[in-house]
């Protein structure tokens, strides 16, 4: 699984016309699950990736204390988390104009392991987390606070 997280001072995303989640200070993510991670023999249900994103996201230090160094994590600051799935993230554009997005993981097998996520990781702040619509055409605004934007790979453990 593949995550881009960015500390925001505010996030939504919109379906339709229509704002189906938005958060104040936190994190927005864009979760990115491709076929390696469905079906793993050593971990068919995808559990050790989750609870490795969802604990290395609620830990990261990436807020600032009172000397405005990144010292607080999302939990210590209380922020929220928006959580949208986006298979472009397993994007390959070596060959030519156009990405390949073969390496996502099916849709059906994504929707599943996506709302484990979102579970896991709303069971970990003890919070409902925001979401967007899996599957669906979204509009996302954003306030990037610092910037701080990272990309976190399960496979990797990065």
């Amino acid at each position: 699984m593949r995550v881009v997280l960015q500390r925001v001072s505010q996030a939504s995303v919109t379906v339709e016309g229509q704002c189906i989640g938005e958060i104040g200070q936190g994190v927005l993510l864009f979760v990115g699950i491709e076929k390696a991670d469905i079906g793993d023999d050593d971990d068919p249900e995808g559990s050790a990736h989750i609870d490795w994103l969802v604990r290395k996201i609620v830990g990261l230090r990436l807020f600032p204390d009172d000397d405005d160094r990144m010292n607080r994590s999302l939990i210590d600051v209380g922020g929220g988390a928006l959580v949208i799935s986006q298979f472009t993230l397993h994007a390959r554009t070596k060959k030519g104009t156009r990405p390949s997005f073969d390496q996502a993981a099916p849709p059906a097998d994504a929707e599943q392991r996506y709302a484990a996520f979102v579970e896991a990781l709303s069971a970990a702040l003890g919070n409902p987390v925001a979401t967007g619509k899996f599957g669906a055409m979204m509009d996302v605004a954003l306030v990037n606070d610092g910037p701080v934007t990272l990309i976190l790979d399960s496979r990797r453990r990065e």
